[in-house]
């Protein structure tokens, strides 16, 4: 048993060793490159120097070999200024070889640390074998009593969380609907927590007072019916009334009468890698028509102008809404799925191909209003993208600004329009086209 441990024991430094070279090696590959790169930088500034002096040479030579000197010296000259601009290649710097190296090390002490505390306790246990006062058992009270102090551990920790992450991670909604959401995440939150509270009580205070001891045996229960529907019927019942709460909340949300659909102002949102295409309606309240098979260079969001109403439509850089009025958002993707996503107004759906969704509601504190909130005169609303959908899946954002009516009317009056001068030159080129298939087809006829 002796050599197995010690063998144990070398087996495990000798491999934490042989991990270590191997993680060592880039950082001499790179040192060995870095003198390398000094030795011919050195040797590049030599080169001026022999070209300066070849000039001289030159100089007091005679004129009959002046050109050929000069030829020499350009020559020279030349291959100087190539060697002085070696190609710049891109190496990892070797302080990151080294900060690697340093925490492998630190890793490499703490097992070793570890292994030697093992093997002193093993040691200790050989030596209570060999006197006859080795307890099996005690080993039980000492674990039990570990857990009983994470226990205590993790409730203090939890109480920080809510104490202090808590009340820096939450804020009131900024929408009316916002009130429900949070009133619905609240209430599963103060269930959940209590869950948890208690299974972690019950689980670790369990195993300190029942832990294995000498003179007791455990007392063996194998079945009861009560017990089991308890904690049957109990967690169905409390997950029923969530999902249940949750739907009904949503469909609030969602399920909008007819009248107010028409009523709300009107805004279409088209995400694709990497950005936002806002839309309004025009002085028409109308969006016109959408459709992907005209999207040209000049019309990459493929309006169909042939529908009139979309001539005055106008396009947003940023997305401005009026305070306590119901904005009702057009959702689509031009490519992959994307997700319309704005935290403060607790609006959140996804945009797909192929297909159109809505959400409507109605925001209740302008920017102004929660920058004085927040005593943040920087802060804003944002529509973000909740989707990875690509590699600069962090660039889409929208900034969200909410203001009064007149602000609102003012803004839209300064944007600008979807149908350009040089869309409207387009669209009437490829009208008379039109126009003149037509006449063509019909003397054929």
């Amino acid at each position: 048993m002796k050599f197995k441990l010690n063998n144990r024991f070398k087996s495990l430094f000798g491999g934490l060793l042989a991990i270590n070279l191997m993680l060592a090696m880039p950082a001499l590959a790179s040192m060995q490159d870095t003198v390398a790169d000094s030795t011919q930088v050195e040797q590049t500034a030599a080169a001026p120097a022999d070209s300066a002096a070849a000039a001289v040479d030159s100089a007091a030579a005679p004129a009959a070999d002046s050109a050929t000197v000069a030829a020499a010296s350009s020559s020279s000259s030349t291959a100087s200024t190539v060697a002085a601009a070696p190609k710049e290649e891109k190496k990892i710097d070797p302080q990151v070889y080294k900060n690697l190296l340093y925490y492998i090390l630190v890793l490499l002490v703490i097992c070793t640390v570890v292994a030697v505390i093992g093997k002193v306790h093993s040691i200790y246990a050989l030596t209570k074998r060999v006197s006859g006062k080795y307890n099996p058992l005690a080993n039980n009270t000492l674990q039990a009593a570990l857990l009983f102090v994470f226990l205590i551990a993790f409730l203090a920790f939890t109480y920080y969380s809510y104490a202090v992450w808590g009340a820096w991670s939450w804020r009131p909604a900024a929408t009316e609907h916002g009130k429900d959401i949070d009133r619905m995440f609240i209430i599963t939150t103060i269930i959940i927590t209590i869950v948890l509270v208690l299974v972690h009580i019950l689980l670790l205070t369990f195993s300190f007072i029942y832990r294995m001891r000498a003179k007791r045996t455990a007392y063996y229960y194998p079945h009861n019916d009560a017990i089991e529907r308890l904690w049957t019927i109990v967690p169905a019942v409390v997950l029923t009334i969530l999902v249940l709460f949750g739907f009904f909340t949503w469909r609030s949300i969602t399920n909008i009468p007819e009248d107010l659909k028409k009523s709300a102002l009107q805004i279409e949102v088209l995400g694709e890698q990497f950005q936002w295409t806002i839309r309004y309606p025009g002085t028409d309240g109308v969006i016109g028509k959408r459709n992907y098979k005209l999207t040209t260079p000049t019309n990459s969001y493929g309006i169909d102008f042939n529908d009139k109403s979309a001539w005055d439509d106008i396009k947003g850089d940023e997305i401005v809404i009026p305070v306590n009025k119901s904005v009702r958002f057009h959702i689509m993707s031009k490519d992959i799925i994307h997700s319309f996503y704005i935290p403060d107004f607790r609006v959140q759906i996804n945009a797909v191909p192929g297909m159109t969704n809505y959400f409507q509601f109605t925001p209740t504190v302008t920017t102004e209003e929660m920058r004085d909130r927040q005593n943040d005169p920087a802060y804003d609303f944002y529509m973000l993208c909740a989707k990875i959908c690509g590699s600069s899946h962090y660039n889409m954002k929208k900034k969200v600004i909410v203001v009064t009516e007149a602000e609102y009317k003012e803004w839209l009056s300064k944007q600008a329009k979807f149908f350009t001068e040089d869309l409207q030159k387009e669209f009437a080129q490829n009208a008379d086209n039109t126009v003149k298939e037509t006449r063509i087809a019909a003397s054929l006829n």
